[in-house]
């Protein structure tokens, strides 16, 4: 296999598409976003990429098929734009094939004519979040406005140290390549997959590029989510134990 091989699956024909961005990361964030979009929309494989610096392993499905590790990039055609939507189950384990991954889904959008991107993720807090605000990062001064438009946060320095992996390295490379890119971050804990926190950075994608999706299934994970973030606030503020209860700790 070569270091990067795209197996192509179908060639739509897009109208202005946006490319999107939703791989693993932060509280699986952006990874929830992007999967429930093309889940519940019109959607089309249109290839998937393998690579050497995705861990070596395959998915095992219902059937016991097994299939080699790959991200996949769809095109879904919604009442708004049209997207690229990028989606997988891993992002690359070096420095040198983050920066040849991201190169192989900038030309992936390219080649189908986008000129806008969006990256999604999560920018972590240290602690479990009631509201969920969406912090932006964008590859031009001059698109921050219309994101504000959306409620979506600039804070001088955020999210600290940068934005690392494929949605840092989109921003950037998509930047000098000329596009319009944007990281868009919802606030979680960091500690747990976050669906609420999903909805947070889908409503503002919505919002941006005109289509609406049903989130009931994210509804339901985060109805879920939040019996389990219940759990741990009771363990958190539980009674301390005595010094008779201390005895037993050894």
């Amino acid at each position: 296999m070569d270091e990067i091989d795209i197996a192509w699956a179908a060639e739509p024909e897009l109208d202005d598409p946006v490319f999107v961005e939703g791989l693993p990361g932060v509280g699986h964030v952006g990874k929830l976003v992007s999967e429930h979009v093309v889940e519940q929309a019109d959607s089309e494989l249109v290839c998937r990429i393998h690579t050497e610096h995705f861990p070596p392993q395959v998915t095992v499905d219902d059937d016991s098929v097994a299939e080699l590790a790959a991200a996949e990039i769809h095109a879904v055609d919604t009442e708004g734009r049209d997207l690229l939507v990028l989606t997988g189950d891993h992002q690359a384990q070096d420095n040198v094939g983050h920066y040849r991954l991201t190169e192989a889904f900038l030309d992936v959008a390219e080649q189908f004519g986008a000129e806008e991107l969006y990256a999604l993720g999560g920018v972590p807090t240290g602690e479990l979040v009631e509201e969920h605000d969406v912090i932006g990062a964008v590859s031009d001064e001059s698109q921050k406005e219309r994101l504000e438009e959306e409620g979506v946060e600039f804070r001088s320095e955020e999210p600290a140290g940068g934005i690392v992996g494929s949605s840092g390295l989109l921003l950037g490379l998509g930047g000098r390549r000329g596009l319009e890119a944007a990281c868009l971050m919802g606030e979680t804990s960091g500690y747990l997959v976050d669906p609420k926190a999903a909805k947070a950075v889908l409503a503002v994608l919505e919002g941006m590029l005109g289509f609406d999706v049903d989130e009931e299934a994210l509804d339901d994970r985060a109805d879920e989510m939040e019996e389990v973030v219940s759990r741990l606030r009771e363990m958190e503020e539980g009674p301390s134990p005595g010094d008779e209860d201390l005895r037993y700790i050894g």
